[in-house]
């Protein structure tokens, strides 16, 4: 067992408390990240977010699950549409890592200063000069606390080439390289 001094416990209230969500966004936020862009189309708009909790879940059949805010439009977007795409940045993106994850931003020329593509008319946006992306069909949602585990399968996917570039990613709440 690690001694007092290599590690700090910290007991959560039987009720959490703010000192408690306060302790566990520190320790959370330890490990590096890469950085990606959720995008769906709902209505009449494009809707985009920076997200850092995605995951492959599955090579068969290719899987990702993407973590939003409950209370988010795009989680009602993704949800709704039924279909989303998700953008994993390079190192040279973080402009619009930034841009995307401003909350609040406005629906109305969201992506006009984000170079993206689609691939058919109506389809989520991809983000251009990405590591890599992927298409994904809704295939389930399931609520944990505060969030929508959006879990996607993949109908089409690319990468960089040449390899050159590097992932974006976040560590202690900041881009590194």
């Amino acid at each position: 067992m690690p001694s007092s001094a290599e590690h700090r416990e910290h007991v959560l209230s039987e009720a959490p408390t703010q000192a408690d969500a306060d302790a566990y966004k520190l320790r959370s936020t330890l490990v590096a990240k890469g950085v990606g862009v959720v995008t769906a189309v709902a209505g009449r708009w494009d809707h985009a977010v920076t997200v850092t909790d995605f995951l492959s879940v599955s090579y068969d059949p290719p899987t990702i699950v993407v973590s939003l805010y409950e209370l988010s439009r795009i989680a009602d977007a993704v949800t709704d549409a039924g279909r989303f795409g998700l953008s994993l940045l390079a190192t040279d993106q973080r402009r619009i890592a930034d841009w995307l994850g401003e909350q609040g931003a406005p629906l109305p020329g969201l992506l006009d200063q984000v170079p993206h593509f689609r691939r058919q008319p109506g389809a989520p946006a991809l983000i251009e000069g990405a590591l890599a992306w992927f298409d994904l069909r809704v295939v389930a949602v399931h609520t944990a606390a505060t969030h929508r585990l959006v879990v996607g399968e993949v109908t089409a996917m690319s990468e960089s080439v040449p390899w050159a570039l590097h992932p974006l990613v976040r560590w202690r709440s900041q881009y590194g390289p």
